[in-house]
This record gives C-alpha cells, sequence and structure tokens, in this order.
C-alpha cells in the first residue's frame, strides 16, 4: 500500500470582541485561549518535528492577539488586576458570575482549591450578590488567580518551573504574586504569532487564512443562495448583493497575512467552509490557490455521487480523498473536502478514550481508507483531510487533549504507511485531476446556512445590516466625512458581518452570553452611525433576541387630521404614533431632565406631523432654548430647524444647506406643532423614516428626545387606514 497522506487542519478563531469606538473589550475569550490553545497547539507541533499540517489563522483573531502584546485589556482581566480587598460590590458580583467560565470537570474539579471556591459559589442557586456574603478577600483573590491559571496549556508548565510552583502553591497568593501571574499570561500571549511564524518558516506548518472579520461569503454575495441546499428558506427583508464587501474581507485579509508572515497565504478557510459559485472568482482574484469545505458539499456538488450509506461508508472513496478543481472566468483552483465523521472523532468522541487507543483507532481509520482507494484506484495517492475547530474540543479532554496529540503526532511520523503533510506540499506534487463544473452553494455544517439566515433573528439581524449599510453608503457618497472616519465605519459594519452573530441568535446554539453577544453585534452597527457623528436608528438598540425585544414607541394607527396652532385636541392626535421620554431604559429607572416628556407624530396626505408636549406647557417650559431641531437620519442628511425666540421660524436644511422655499409650518402654546410637508423631506408612500428631536443652547444639543435611538417609522398613504382596518 502507498503511504497515505494525513492533511490536519486546525481552525483558529474567534469573534472580534473588541468595541473600538467605545474603547473596552467585554470578553475575555482572546486571551484566555491564546494562552491555552493557540500556544498549546503549536507547542505540540514543535515537539515532533517532522510532523506537518496546516493551520487556519482568523486575521480578526491574529488582530485581537496583537493587541493584548501591546498591553490591551478587557473586562475580565481589569477586574483580575484589581485589588480583592478593595472590590466593590459590582465587581465582586461580575467576578462570582464570570471566573468558573471553564469546563467543570477537566479545568475545575481537578484543582482542590478552585472546587472548593466553585461549590461555595452556588451556581445555579444563589444569585453573586447572595453568594459574595460567603466569600472572604482572600477567596475572592484566589479565584481571580485560578481563572486566568487553568486557561494556561499544560505543556507551558511542563517547560516553566516558576509557573508549576505557583501552581501547586494553590491558595492564599498575595496581590504581588496574583499580578506576577498576569504579567507571565501577557508575555505568554506574545509568543503565539513569533511560534506559529517559526513553525511556517521552517516548512513544518502551512499558515491559512479566512476572510477578514469571519463573514459567510455566500450569503454576502447572495442571500437566496441558501435556497439552493434550502429551497424553501424565509429571505430577510433586503437581499441586496454586497459583492464588495466580499472583496473587502478578502483583500483585507490577504493583506493583513502577507504583512504579518512575510509572504500571502496560498489556502482559505471560507468561514464555516461557506462556499458557492458566485464568490470563486473573488477567491482566485486575491491569489488563493486552495480552498477547503466539508465532504457534504462535494456530494451535493456531483449530484450525489459520492456519499455514505447508512453504515457510515463513503461509496466512492477515490472521489473523495483526492483533490478537485473548480473554476470561475476562465481561472481556477484547487478544492479539497474534509472527512467529517473523523474530524468529529476528535472533536466530539475521542475525549471519552483512552489517548493511545484513540490515536490508534484515527490512524488505522486513516489506513483504512488507503486501502480503500487503492482498491477503487491502485495508481492514486490516498488523500484524507481532517479539519476541525482547534481550541474548543480539548476542554473536555481529561488532560486538555495532550496525550492524544503527543500520542498521534508522535505514531504519524513512526508509521511507514502515513506522511503528514502541509495542504500545499501534497498539491504540489499531486495537482487535481478532477473538475466539479459547478460548486454547490453551502456550509461543514449540513451542507447548507440555515444556522446563518434559517432563523427569524437571523434575518432580522441581516436587515439591521443593510439598514446601516445602506446609512453608510450615503454618507460616503456625500463626500461630507474624512476618509479615516468612513474608513473605520466600514470596519465596523465588516465586524458586524462576522458569522459568529448569526450563530447565537435562534435556537440551535446557546453560549450562556446570548444577550452581550447581541448587545456586540449592535453595538458595531451603532458605532457606524457614531463615528459619523449621526444618531443610530432605535431599532439599533432593541435586541434582536425575541424574547427580549421592547419597542420604544408606538406606531401611527391612521391618517391625522391636525391643524397646526399650538393646542391640544385629543381627537386630532388619537391615532397618532407616541414615544414617552425615558421608556427606552426598560426596567431601568431614570428621571428625565428633558423639558420634553412625550412625542406624537403621523401623517396626513401631504405632510409628516409631530407634537411635543412638556411638563406643563411647551411656550413657558421651552423659553430657555433658541432652537429645536427634527434631526432625520432617514431619509439623509436632513434637518428640520425652529427657532423659538420670541416669533416662530423653520427651515429645512439638507447636507448643510438650506433648502429655499421649505413649507413648514410651526406653532407653539399648550404644545409644540410642526408640519413637513412629504416634498420637503423627500420621501414617498413605503418610506422609512428615521427622526429625534433635539432641543439647543448656544449652538448646542443639550437634550435629545429620544435619549438613545431614533423613532422609526414608514411613510403612509391613501390606503393606510383600509389595510390597518383589514390587519
Amino acid at each position: 500500500m502507498k503511504p497515505v497522506s494525513l492533511a490536519l487542519f486546525w481552525h483558529q478563531h474567534q469573534p472580534y470582541y473588541p468595541d473600538d469606538v467605545a474603547d473596552e473589550t467585554l470578553m475575555p475569550w482572546v486571551r484566555l485561549h491564546a494562552t491555552k490553545d493557540y500556544l498549546g497547539m503549536a507547542m505540540h507541533i514543535q515537539e515532533v518535528p517532522e510532523f506537518h499540517c496546516t493551520i487556519n489563522l482568523v486575521p480578526s483573531l491574529l488582530e485581537q492577539i496583537q493587541r493584548y502584546e501591546n498591553g490591551h485589556v478587557d473586562r475580565h482581566l481589569k477586574v483580575s488586576r484589581m485589588p480583592a480587598d478593595s472590590l466593590d460590590q459590582e465587581h465582586a458580583c461580575y467576578l462570582l458570575d464570570n471566573f468558573f467560565m471553564a469546563n467543570e470537570q477537566s479545568m475545575i474539579r481537578i484543582y482542590p482549591r478552585y472546587h472548593e471556591l466553585f461549590q461555595k459559589r452556588g451556581l445555579g442557586r444563589d444569585s453573586a450578590e447572595i453568594a459574595l456574603m460567603r466569600f472572604t478577600k482572600q477567596e475572592l483573590r484566589d479565584l481571580q488567580v485560578w481563572n486566568n491559571l487553568t486557561w494556561i496549556h499544560e505543556l507551558v508548565f511542563e517547560r516553566d518551573t516558576d509557573l508549576t510552583e505557583f501552581r501547586a502553591k494553590g491558595r492564599d497568593w498575595t496581590e504581588d504574586e496574583k499580578n506576577w501571574l498576569l504579567d507571565r499570561q501577557r508575555e505568554l500571549v506574545a509568543e503565539v504569532i513569533p511560534l506559529h511564524r517559526e513553525l511556517s518558516e521552517g516548512g513544518q506548518v502551512e499558515i491559512t487564512t479566512t476572510p477578514f472579520y469571519h463573514p459567510i461569503l455566500p450569503l454576502l454575495w447572495d442571500k437566496k443562495s441558501a435556497r439552493e441546499a434550502m429551497p424553501g428558506c424565509k429571505m430577510p427583508q433586503y437581499t441586496e448583493s454586497y459583492k464588495e464587501d466580499v472583496k473587502r474581507h478578502l483583500e483585507k485579509a490577504v493583506a493583513y497575512h502577507t504583512k504579518l508572515f512575510g509572504e500571502p497565504p496560498r489556502g482559505l478557510w471560507p468561514s464555516e467552509g461557506s462556499v458557492s459559485q458566485d464568490i470563486l472568482a473573488s477567491i482566485i482574484d486575491v491569489g488563493i490557490e486552495w480552498i477547503a469545505t466539508d465532504e457534504e458539499i462535494l456530494g451535493h456538488s456531483t449530484d450525489n455521487f459520492v456519499h455514505r450509506d447508512a453504515h457510515g461508508n463513503v461509496n466512492r472513496p477515490e472521489l473523495l480523498y483526492q483533490p478537485w478543481k473548480v473554476s470561475s472566468e476562465g481561472e481556477s483552483l484547487s478544492i479539497i473536502f474534509r472527512d467529517h465523521g473523523l474530524s468529529d472523532l476528535i472533536g466530539f468522541h475521542y475525549q471519552r478514550n483512552d489517548p493511545n487507543w484513540a490515536a490508534d483507532d484515527l490512524l488505522a481509520k486513516v489506513k483504512g481508507i488507503a486501502h480503500a482507494v487503492e482498491k477503487h484506484n491502485p495508481d492514486q495517492p490516498a488523500f484524507v483531510p481532517i479539519v476541525l475547530d482547534g481550541e474548543n474540543c480539548w476542554e473536555y479532554f481529561p488532560d486538555g487533549g495532550v496525550g492524544f496529540l503527543r500520542s498521534l503526532y508522535r505514531k504519524s511520523v513512526t508509521d511507514p504507511q502515513v506522511n503528514s503533510v502541509r495542504v500545499s506540499e501534497f498539491l504540489a506534487k499531486h495537482p487535481p485531476q478532477k473538475k466539479i463544473n459547478r460548486l454547490f452553494a453551502g456550509s461543514w455544517i449540513n451542507h447548507d446556512f440555515y444556522i446563518w439566515i434559517g432563523h427569524q433573528e437571523d434575518r432580522d439581524a441581516w436587515d439591521l445590516v443593510h439598514i446601516t449599510r445602506s446609512f453608510l453608503k450615503k454618507a460616503e457618497k456625500s463626500g461630507r466625512f474624512a476618509p479615516e472616519a468612513i474608513q473605520e465605519a466600514w470596519k465596523e459594519l465588516m465586524i458586524a458581518e462576522g458569522s459568529d452573530w448569526y450563530w447565537w441568535y435562534g435556537d440551535d446554539h446557546h453560549s450562556g452570553q446570548d444577550d452581550l453577544f447581541d448587545e456586540l453585534f449592535r453595538r458595531h452597527l451603532r458605532n457606524v452611525y457614531t463615528l459619523l457623528g449621526e444618531m443610530p436608528p432605535s431599532v439599533m438598540f432593541e435586541p434582536v433576541t425575541h424574547a427580549e425585544r421592547k419597542h420604544l414607541h408606538t406606531q401611527p394607527k391612521a391618517l391625522l387630521n391636525v391643524k397646526v396652532d399650538g393646542r391640544i385636541s385629543f381627537f386630532e392626535w388619537l391615532n397618532a404614533g407616541h414615544y414617552e421620554a425615558g421608556s427606552e431604559r426598560g426596567t431601568m429607572t431614570m428621571v428625565s431632565d428633558s423639558a420634553i416628556t412625550d412625542l406624537y407624530f403621523g401623517f396626513d396626505q401631504e405632510r409628516f406631523l409631530l407634537r411635543c408636549d412638556t411638563i406643563l406647557a411647551a411656550k413657558s417650559d421651552l423659553k430657555d432654548y433658541e432652537e429645536m431641531r427634527v434631526r432625520f437620519v432617514e431619509p439623509y442628511g436632513i434637518e428640520v430647524q425652529i427657532k423659538m425666540n420670541g416669533s416662530i421660524e423653520t427651515s429645512v436644511v439638507r447636507e448643510n444647506e438650506v433648502v429655499a422655499n421649505s413649507n413648514v409650518t410651526a406653532a407653539i402654546g399648550k404644545v409644540l406643532e410642526v408640519s413637513i410637508p412629504k416634498s420637503d423631506l423627500g420621501v414617498e408612500v413605503g418610506h422609512r423614516m428615521h427622526f429625534a428631536v433635539e432641543l439647543m443652547q448656544n449652538g448646542e444639543a443639550v437634550n435629545r428626545i429620544p435619549s438613545e435611538g431614533t423613532i422609526d417609522l414608514e411613510v403612509c398613504g391613501p390606503d393606510f387606514e383600509r389595510y390597518m382596518w383589514q390587519a
């Protein structure tokens, strides 16, 4: 039998956690995985110089690692640094809620002191506030230490006697000792990228890349591509293509990788193994030579000619276990398909087995594949790609996977029937001989995109991206903003296009921090507006998760018949939409210092109508304000200015230019009423409007209603009342 080429391919990835606008990072996972999995996995490979493999490092992950090298901190690290003796209740409760984030069996229970603290906490039984009464200051400090210590890879302890002695102490650390550990942690994070560079330059590891912020490229290109695998899949409201964003993610990834590692990547792991025929040309254009995805994509790209039977056996192994070629616009690249059965054995099953037995079993299966390929085609070298997540499965192994990986790597290089390879290394000797005519659109999970577009929450999130992207495109086209601000805004949008946010929407995955992921997603979208000095629509402040959803205001129920005179007439505004100041704070009570207490709004046939109520009477309550502005995010760049110095003067400003012959009217008395012709706003029936009201003093906005977000509504037409009645 010819030696089988084993192509292990580890994918290392985390979402982009920093909020660069607020200059804070709410989650610690890049830092913690860096000292455990990213460093440890590379050290395992370094131990066996003859072993070759491929590692995919997502650019947005690398960017975050570099930030930690340069002293970046996250909230978890800030609380870790705080002296335990001076922790206030808020931070002590954060500690008790977040510093047991580790696998209980393999990362907590094995350390007596950490397990003692875990039991004292009573997770699932007591709130942090109640549990805090049981903890001493020393116990809180030991908890700060243990949660950082347990996320350091075992191979680090084998080489570092100081760390080993530190861990052996087990308890009663001082503040100086704790800070020594956190300083050492930063040094370990700083080893990750240089070690990978060393392994790459030595020819042991091929480093590949992914579209920069890990988006699902086929959905960016065409959301309707989801219907190739799911014909009945519902679509978001907006289905426009973001082809240029596909190119942005790819070009940015290749440029970053080249700068960091000294040469461009040859291979690309499309986020979540997501591929389609549409995106191939863009991948080829940036110089990528090969991509990888799941075996089911090959099956569906060949009309199920390649598939597994009821017992899990591949019917045509000689077709699966070889590279293929795909083409677009006259250019081609190689594509490999992972054996998802073997990948899942490592990710989900071998954790329960003896590590030496597991390594033997995997290699036996790989050699069995070689026999099957040889039986069908004696001249073909068997090529077995095993592609999986390289960070999350190891915490489920009793020893963090150390025994299994050591055994697997060492046995691979001593077995004459196994040849461990980098993917490009194999392709250079054995270029693909077979071609796929049309690549099926799907991912490495069930050959579809259900996780990222199959739930209503996913589709709602895509619509938020579209709203924000449309705003950004208009802002960029206007020429009003500095190129640097536009560039930063595009970065925030690209982050929100990443796959991870959609992973946690719907009912198929739960992180225990779903609300926080939802908040981070919407923060990045809000940042697009903030960076350009504009107001995010209020929908950006509403949780996408349906269970959490709360609307900030009601919508108009019928066309209005209003005489603008500053007087209250109950029936005039009966069918208006309504916003109560401060309602955006949800269950938190905030005493508003705004003079405006309520907004009422709606339309008649020709006009947009707005009423502002105050505590007593608008004429007296607003006398200290020189002007009120109605600022529109949509339609973009429009302000309606109402000067209130004695007499009322109105004007419409579009992109900093006063509009001549506008027909805005306003009156102030018990209330302030404003009418704005739809023609002055440039809106028609069905258009969306997002606005907020600002009160001005000395040329500055001192009050904003709503304080967060905007009032969002749709322009009503003549059929509005009939539609509402039928609904």
